[in-house]
């Protein structure tokens, strides 16, 4: 028989399906990992678009509290001191849920020293907002803004 003619011997067809068999393993398990990770850029954009929406409403309200009432539920919060401390799940404004159970919100509003705006405020007259989303799946997204009295 020609040398050209010549087929493929047993080992050389066994070393081609090992050499295949390593290379699909590589290429499953990368596809795996993209596949198990492909909901992460949704939840991060979701805890943004929810600690954007609490900061916007606590940054619209007013710096000193108009009527020093208490505030009771979060329908009635009527300046930025009332959302202090407040923690659960996302809510609108009225604190009607959103159906996201797997996300916590936490509102934190401080004084902050006016050194902190590069002294151009007097004491007491600005206040740091800090909206914390975290969802169950170990995504934390913090947001911040400063609120002034003016």
């Amino acid at each position: 028989m020609k040398r050209a003619e010549r087929g493929v011997t047993f080992v050389e067809l066994v070393m081609t399906i090992v050499v295949l068999g390593i290379a699909a393993t590589g290429v499953l398990m990368v596809f795996t990992n993209t596949v198990a990770r492909s909901a992460d850029p949704m939840i991060h954009h979701q805890a943004i678009a929810i600690a954007e929406a609490y900061l916007e409403e606590v940054l619209l309200r007013p710096f000193d509290d108009p009527d020093a009432m208490p505030a009771g539920s979060r329908a009635n919060y009527d300046h930025i001191f009332d959302y202090h401390g407040l923690t659960g799940p996302p809510a609108d404004q009225f604190g009607v849920p959103l159906g996201l159970p797997a996300y916590t919100v936490s509102v934190a509003v401080t004084a902050a020293p006016p050194e902190g705006l590069g002294g151009i405020a007097p004491a007491g007259s600005v206040a740091r907002v800090d909206v914390t989303v975290a969802h169950t799946g170990g995504i934390t997204v913090l947001l911040s803004g400063y609120r002034t009295r003016y």
